[in-house]
């Protein structure tokens, strides 16, 4: 690169989300870049300055579809990339990666990436398929290149026409980020952490420990996770299942299935953490029925502590586990199939430890986060 550094605009909608670039916005600073990040306004926006050493510019977009205020945050948009003449935008969730394109297209950013981080259309119908397929058309179509995060992403976008192979890039095995795994090493105070966990919360009771991690919502399989562990309950009474997450009104879990959560004793429910990383040393098992993802972090996170998967063939989360190596893929929505890998799997510990070391040899030789930044810095540099 010249003396003059290469501007660069990292957008997406919830400031929540530029957690999804940990480590690679200061990577991308470190390697020479002027980084911006643009999202909504937000705590993790104001944190990624002093973390990410990231210039930041908060612009209010809506995640759902609001016609009046999604065209007053395209003109913003238009109105901040005219002041800041960025050499490449990178925008990834869907509003974010729609408005951001059209933006970089008026103004004239010379690069302009889409990062898909999921298929919005996938469990839509009717119109609200059509629209979304559409606004995600547009931003394929307004992009230079689409980073897909999976290779079932890619897949998709052009199964269904979306865009094509000359556009599109996934770095490696997937992923949007990777992962930073000297974090995932079980060192002392890791062990510490655990053994406060066993101790608190009473874990020691059970020989056998099913968890999960993950919005605590309909799309993510929780039903699935219950029923399925229910019915193991009735011929193993030493089991036990950990579910961490929040609870989310979006697509929330009916009554039933809140009632069996707060009723079942062997359920133990966390809540959200902020280091889920003990809690997947804790696990034997990770149970991930997901009916969509990007990619399904928590799937490679367990695994890399040398927890195995049960995941779904559903886009993203199919390119996380190797069938009957690392873990099992079943299909979406299918209790008995769970029920029946999680039995195999507390019935044959040869079998539990044999993917546990399998699943982390994999992620450990393919998953490590320096190897996507450096992608998405060469990608760039490519490119201007």
């Amino acid at each position: 690169m010249n003396n003059k550094k290469t501007k660069v605009v990292h957008m997406v909608t919830s400031s929540q989300s530029i957690g999804l670039m940990k480590g690679q916005l200061r990577y991308l600073v470190d390697s020479g870049y002027e980084v911006t990040v643009v999202s909504s306004a937000g705590p993790k926006l104001i944190e990624a300055i002093q973390n990410e050493k990231v210039n930041v510019k908060a612009v209010e977009m809506e995640r759902t579809i609001k016609p009046i205020k999604d065209l007053i945050a395209l003109l913003k948009l238009i109105i901040l990339f005219l002041r800041l003449k960025p050499d490449i935008c990178n925008a990834g969730t869907p509003k974010a990666g729609l408005l951001g394109m059209i933006a970089s297209k008026v103004t004239g950013v010379k690069f302009k990436v889409y990062t898909n981080r999921g298929i919005a259309f996938e469990g839509s119908n009717g119109i609200k398929r059509k629209i979304l397929k559409l606004t995600e058309k547009i931003a394929c179509r307004f992009a230079d290149k689409i980073i897909c995060i999976s290779p079932s992403i890619e897949k998709s976008l052009i199964k269904n026409h979306i865009t094509s192979k000359r556009k599109t890039v996934v770095f490696g095995k997937g992923s949007s980020n990777g992962l930073q795994l000297n974090k995932f090493k079980k060192d002392e105070k890791i062990q510490r952490e655990i053994e406060e966990i066993k101790n608190t919360i009473n874990l020691n009771q059970f020989n056998l420990i099913i968890g999960y991690v993950g919005r605590i919502n309909n799309f993510k399989g929780v039903k699935e996770t219950v029923l399925a562990f229910e019915k193991l309950q009735k011929k193993y009474n030493n089991i036990g299942l950990l579910l961490i997450g929040a609870k989310e009104s979006k697509d929330e879990i009916n009554n039933e299935t809140e009632l069996k959560i707060a009723n079942n004793k062997g359920i133990i429910e966390i809540g959200r953490v902020d280091n889920p990383i003990p809690y997947y040393f804790i696990m034997d098992v990770l149970s991930f029925p997901t009916y969509r993802e990007g990619f399904g972090n928590v799937s490679i996170e367990a695994q890399a502590t040398g927890t195995p998967v049960i995941t779904t063939n559903a886009t993203g989360s199919i390119d996380t586990v190797i069938d009957k190596k690392t873990g099992f893929i079943i299909n979406i929505r299918n209790v008995k199939e769970l029920e029946e890998k999680l039995e195999e799997l507390l019935n044959d510990k040869e079998l539990l430890n044999e993917m546990g070391k399998n699943a982390r040899d994999w992620v450990w030789k393919n998953f490590e986060s320096q190897k996507i930044w450096k992608a998405i810095s060469d990608l760039y540099r490519e490119n201007i």
